[in-house]
């Protein structure tokens, strides 16, 4: 399938939440269930890269999206956030919390403000997130909340300890939330991109500094040997967030080429 096609999965008009959806993984999702016809609000820190953002999915076609600024891991910008969505739209259908940061110290000394800031970030963020939302998603017949994970949370791959740490907390969450909710019809999952390349992305600069270390990597430790692209994630996120995922619940979907080892 062409990484830019349009999937038909029936979301046009459902009302979607995307954040941290300014650049890669977040803006391709954002731009995916656009072009599935549905209602959108990205949201982002910056000013520049939200008005940027917000003009490359408003140039699609039948584009209907709602910018708003802010720290989605501030449980006070996220719940107006949120309000400010339903309120417009007439409620959430479907949330996708990209939340957090990849940046992290390595090595196992790191201090008690290391673990905070990135389990902070990461964890806490999705969590506010998700226990704001709920309320919003209850009311909705055919509701989803998808997090955006990481291999890292998922098998050791020599990520920073506490950035892998953190993501395998998200995925521990989203299971047992996914239990809670489930008789109210409401689907949690989690997706976790193995190493994906976009402009302005970690790997970019990984490249740049060691770009031959980094290409002989992917090829060794990739059977599909290459990175993969924020539109083949969001593809899957898309998928997860339609009513065709309907039997789809506290489930963990790796996107990674291949990478991971376990079962």
């Amino acid at each position: 399938m062409d990484k830019e096609t349009k999937l038909d999965l029936g979301l046009r008009d459902k009302i979607a939440f995307v954040a941290g959806s300014t650049r890669g993984i977040g803006l391709a999702i954002a731009k995916a269930l656009v072009k599935e016809g549905a209602l959108v609000t990205i949201t982002g820190r910056e000013e520049s890269s939200l008005k940027k953002a917000t003009s490359e999915l408003n140039a699609l076609a039948d584009a209907k999206v709602i910018s708003i600024q802010g720290d989605m891991t501030d449980r006070t910008q996220v719940r107006e956030s949120l309000r400010i969505t339903a309120d417009t739209y007439g409620g959430i259908d479907t949330v996708i919390a990209n939340v957090g940061s990849g940046t992290a110290k390595n090595g196992w000394e790191l201090g008690d403000e290391d673990w905070s800031s990135v389990l902070g970030m990461n964890l806490m963020g999705s969590v506010i997130l998700a226990r704001e939302a709920m309320p919003y998603l209850l009311k909705r017949d055919h509701a989803s909340l998808t997090f955006i994970s990481s291999i890292a949370g998922y098998e050791t791959i020599g990520a920073p300890i506490v950035y892998s740490a953190s993501k395998a907390a998200i995925d521990a969450s989203m299971k047992s939330l996914s239990r809670l909710v489930g008789p109210n019809n409401v689907r949690v999952n989690a997706v976790s991109p193995g190493n994906v390349l976009f402009p302005g992305g970690s790997w970019e600069k990984k490249i740049e500094e060691r770009g031959d270390f980094f290409h002989e990597m992917i090829n060794r430790e990739v059977p599909l040997q290459r990175f993969g692209s924020p539109e083949e994630i969001a593809n899957v996120v898309v998928f997860l967030a339609s009513e065709k995922a309907s039997f789809v619940t506290g489930s963990c979907v790796v996107v990674d080429g291949g990478q991971t080892r376990s079962y």
